[in-house]
């Protein structure tokens, strides 16, 4: 018998953070490596040292490029990491942008609190920088998907395509004969550019994520609401300001904004896309045609009918801008990035429309103005919001309750234990009832830290 310790070092009780080692007497490897985002109590332990000797991890495993899974890796690599970081092409180009996108406005927001002496830190220091984020791209190896890889005499993995992201996958791991399986985030069967996620066949050890475990995508129709606010914003000659994340949502909301003017169905209103992230994730697409359904032709049709903002010279013209327009910009839970300029400059004006598209965490301004904050804290100083919020949750890129279900439905063992991560602890327990109801398999909800070990 073989002894294999699961260390849960994030994504456990939450969404982000998620960090998952796995210790055996051949290799320590660890799947993903992000950043806690949220609530002040998570966000700080991001500074905090991992309960774990970071130069002992042989490899590190990312199932996709979004921060809470890969904005961790500048510190692993600071703290004394030197083993591989692998994951598909576009995840690591992905990544790539995310983390030096990151690092930037890190080594701002360090600058500026220093500058205006609004944090307590004396000095204020960058989560990380731009240069550390440059080391750690040294680390990236891209892999294939659908082949497997050895790690060692009896460890091998392989990557599968699973929608929610370019470039995203599950991953399974044959460790002594078992098959672990990480599921990292699901996508959805119907998604707009993405093809469905495929499906895992065998899992002895399921690690599953579980955001939407308690819920159902609301059967909203996304193109009326933007056709209802587009028509609202230009009889009220205001600002349509869509908070997005830079990643699959804001490529979604493109090419929905771009069908909806094909079809007459809105008018020829100014869209401007500011998220330099974003710009950048355009490429991406441009070079993986293979991960996504859109043509070449289609791709260029619909960025040339946006106007694409790079220099924060252009945000302000923007901003200055006195016609009717949509503006797209990062990020999506309102946490960073260009959106808060414009909702500094235009939350407290009545003719301002707030549009939220999908999941907003705990403790996240995008969470506040869902739950009807009247003020908002930017920069430290608090501004009243006046604009009016709407929110729009079918456009999420995870699958909901049913759609992780479908996912589980090819897997023709039952499992030895399956144990939820990513999630909110109601969104856990409904899920984990639900597989417990459906199939009859052992769910478990682990705490943050906690380790396991298993005999294989």
């Amino acid at each position: 018998m073989q002894k294999v310790k699961i260390h849960f070092l994030g994504a456990a009780g939450t969404v982000t953070g998620s960090k998952f080692l796995i210790e055996t007497s051949e290799k320590n490897l660890l799947i993903d490596c992000g950043m806690f985002q949220g609530l002040k109590e998570l966000r700080e332990k991001n500074w905090g040292q991992l309960p774990i000797d970071v130069s002992e991890i042989d490899v590190v495993l990312l199932t996709h490029g979004h921060l809470d899974h890969t904005g961790y890796l500048p510190r692993l690599v600071k703290h004394g990491f030197r083993g591989k970081i692998i994951g598909t092409a576009p995840t690591l180009a992905i990544t790539k942008i995310i983390l030096l996108d990151s690092a930037k406005i890190h080594e701002e927001e360090a600058e500026k609190a220093n500058e205006e002496g609004y944090s307590k830190h004396k000095p204020a220091e960058p989560f990380y920088s731009v240069q550390e984020a440059e080391v750690t791209l040294g680390f990236f190896q891209s892999n294939a998907r659908d082949e497997w890889f050895e790690l060692s005499e009896n460890i091998k993995y392989r990557f599968r395509y699973n929608g929610h992201i370019i470039g995203a996958t599950f991953i399974e791991l044959e460790i002594f004969g078992k098959t672990f399986v990480y599921s990292g985030d699901i996508g959805r069967e119907h998604d707009l550019l993405l093809y469905p996620p495929e499906k895992p066949e065998w899992a002895d050890y399921l690690f599953m994520e579980s955001t939407y475990g308690n819920k159902l995508h609301p059967q909203e129709s996304v193109s009326d609401k933007l056709v209802e606010l587009i028509t609202k914003t230009i009889h009220n000659r205001g600002n349509l300001i869509i908070p997005s994340f830079a990643v699959e949502r804001l490529q979604t909301l493109m090419f929905l904004l771009w069908k909806l003017y094909n079809e007459n169905r809105i008018p020829n209103i100014p869209i401007f896309i500011d998220s330099p992230m974003g710009n950048n994730v355009l490429s991406v697409f441009q070079n993986f045609p293979d991960w996504h359904k859109m043509s070449v032709k289609e791709f260029n049709t619909m960025t040339n009918r946006m106007t694409i903002i790079s220099s924060y010279k252009d945000t302000w013209k923007t901003i200055d801008n006195p016609q009717p327009k949509v503006v797209i910009a990062g990020s999506g839970m309102v946490t960073g990035g260009r959106v808060l300029t414009y909702l500094k400059q235009m939350i407290d004006k009545e003719n301002t429309t707030v549009l939220l598209v999908g999941y907003q965490a705990e403790g996240t301004r995008g969470r506040q103005l869902l739950e009807g904050a009247y003020e908002l804290k930017f920069f430290g100083k608090y501004y009243p919001v006046k604009a009016e919020i709407h929110h729009i949750e079918s456009l999420s890129a995870h699958a909901d309750q049913q759609g992780l279900l479908d996912w589980t439905s090819n897997i023709k063992n039952i499992p030895e234990e399956t144990f939820l991560i990513h999630g909110e602890p109601t969104a856990q327990d409904a899920l984990r009832v639900k597989l417990r109801d459906s199939y009859g398999w052992k769910v478990s909800i682990p705490k943050l830290y906690e380790i396991r070990e298993i005999l294989v």
